[in-house]
């Protein structure tokens, strides 16, 4: 059985993984971003070059070694390991929309290594993982090619709609654990939790917008390996209803959901319709946690969503 054992659950939000502010500053030496449509196939082309010379160690996961950590690591097809399975034939694809342009769609691939038993967090969930991140680096020769940029091997707690797109959008693939154990000690023991890695194109990452005290280039391709231990389901707006109602359209992404159109997404405005009355006001919650959706003037419209209700 794999487990992890800790000193307690960390439980802390990092903000290495989450997208930055644009900077609107403008100098003489501005370089327009690249076209998003046009950098979206390139970035795909370094991904897939990356899965096609490169192996995880997969033989460790299927015979783990005593005190294995059930992390995953890569290297490269070549020496010695030149009869490795390429990480190509072992990975899986989505295809994800970009969040700033339209009409354009990203091939995300992501490794299932181990299936965990639990359930799948949803897109504006909060999720306990450990992760290492690194970038795909073909912009310049003075850093490896990949380079480590961030990582925990302690549980954290990451605000799905606050990570990176490709991040977010590849956990909903994976399962949490099936639980946990507190241990004498005060350590805690993970059950049947996943293990994963994304690959991420740049439009998905951070694209020009690095963080400022991060080593990694401008339109850098992600990795992400990570083991996912919990979730829990988020209420951005703490209004009462949960962030996956408040996803309107039922795309998977919410920041296109904005009743009032006052610019906050209904999954951060506690006044979703505008009218005035707060949404926690305008629902009704029981003592079992079941929410009621009130249509005080009978017009097919929610009041909470109902500006003139």
């Amino acid at each position: 059985m794999k487990k992890l054992k800790q000193i307690g659950l960390l439980v802390t939000i990092v903000t290495i993984l989450f997208s930055c502010g644009n900077d609107d500053s403008v100098d003489d030496n501005f370089i327009p971003a690249r076209d998003r449509a046009e950098e979206a196939p390139a970035s795909t082309a370094i991904i897939e070059e990356y899965l096609e010379t490169h192996f995880y160690n997969y033989e460790e996961f299927q015979n783990p070694p005593a005190d294995f950590d059930f992390r995953v690591k890569f290297d490269t097809i070549a020496g010695d390991n030149a009869n490795k399975i390429p990480l190509m034939d072992q990975v899986s694809f989505k295809m994800v929309p970009d969040r700033v342009v339209d009409n354009l769609e990203y091939k995300l691939y992501y490794l299932e290594v181990v299936a965990g038993g639990g359930e799948k967090p949803q897109f504006p969930d909060l999720a306990t993982l450990s992760y290492e991140g690194t970038y795909i680096n073909k912009e310049t020769n003075l850093v490896p090619y990949t380079k480590i940029f961030d990582s925990s091997i302690v549980p954290v707690t990451f605000d799905l709609t606050g990570v990176v797109n490709g991040f977010q959008d590849a956990l909903v693939e994976f399962n949490t654990a099936t639980g946990f154990i507190n241990n004498p000690d005060g350590t805690i023991t993970f059950e049947n939790y996943s293990v994963g890695a994304v690959f991420m194109p740049s439009g998905l990452g951070y694209y020009v917008n690095p963080p400022a005290t991060s080593a990694i280039p401008v339109y850098a391709q992600l990795i992400f390996t990570f083991q996912l231990y919990d979730k829990a389901q988020g209420d951005q707006d703490s209004d009462g209803i949960p962030s996956i109602v408040e996803d309107l359209n039922g795309n998977g992404i919410e920041e296109d959901d904005d009743t009032d159109e006052d610019g906050l997404p209904n999954y951060v405005d506690a006044d979703d319709d505008g009218d005035g009355r707060p949404t926690a006001d305008e629902i009704e919650i029981d003592e079992d946690g079941n929410i009621t959706y009130p249509d005080s003037d009978n017009d097919g419209i929610v009041d909470y969503l109902d500006s003139d209700s």
